[in-house]
């Protein structure tokens, strides 16, 4: 019965003191960001070389998307304003993928055992539908705006010009634009 005690203690007590947190606290410098997690790092610069996708516009998305939690999800909706109906979508994880846009991933990129959850899969991810935007809707690669908003309405709702009659939307593209300025300029000054 001791050792129980005391193994629960001194688990509450790594757990206080942030071993196990996943979220950096400081969520608008990139700096801070990457040297919370190292192999985050080396994802987002893996996925610039990879992709030609700047490591800035990869944790502007995420940031953006999922505030860095790697279990996000969409809120639910609620039938009678009470009773749990599901969620708004299917998107889920760091990236914030839709099911359907998650398998065309896997199967286009080969990386069949990709998870949503996992930080390099999603950042891998953001470049190759970055990469994929380029080619189908001509957008630079360096323009998070447009980008962010064939990345939110998808490539078909992008071209339809859908995102024009959403202001909410276009002020959402426009701070993750500025996100990903801020984290440019960030990065240029890490240790």
């Amino acid at each position: 019965m001791k050792i129980k005690i005391v193994v629960i203690l001194v688990f509450v007590f790594i757990q206080s003191c942030g071993v196990f947190n996943r979220i950096p606290s400081s969520q608008n410098n990139a700096c801070d960001i990457l040297d919370h997690r190292t192999s985050w790092k080396r994802a987002v610069n893996y996925t610039s070389k990879k992709w030609g996708v700047s490591p800035a516009l990869q944790l502007a998305f995420i940031k953006t998307e999922s505030n860095f939690r790697a279990r996000a999800k969409t809120p639910r909706k609620f039938f009678l304003g009470i009773i749990p109906a599901g969620r708004i979508s299917s998107a889920y994880g760091y990236a914030q993928v839709l099911d359907g846009t998650w398998d065309w991933y896997k199967k286009d990129s080969g990386n069949r055992s990709a998870s949503r959850t996992d930080f390099s899969d999603a950042s891998d991810f953001i470049g190759w539908y970055v990469t994929q935007t380029n080619k189908k809707l001509q957008i630079s690669k360096t323009n998070v705006y447009r980008q962010y908003l064939a990345y939110h309405q998808g490539h078909a709702g992008y071209a339809s010009g859908r995102y024009k009659s959403s202001k909410a939307i276009q002020a959402v593209a426009q701070r993750t634009a500025n996100t990903a300025s801020m984290f440019e300029r960030q990065l240029k000054n890490c240790k």
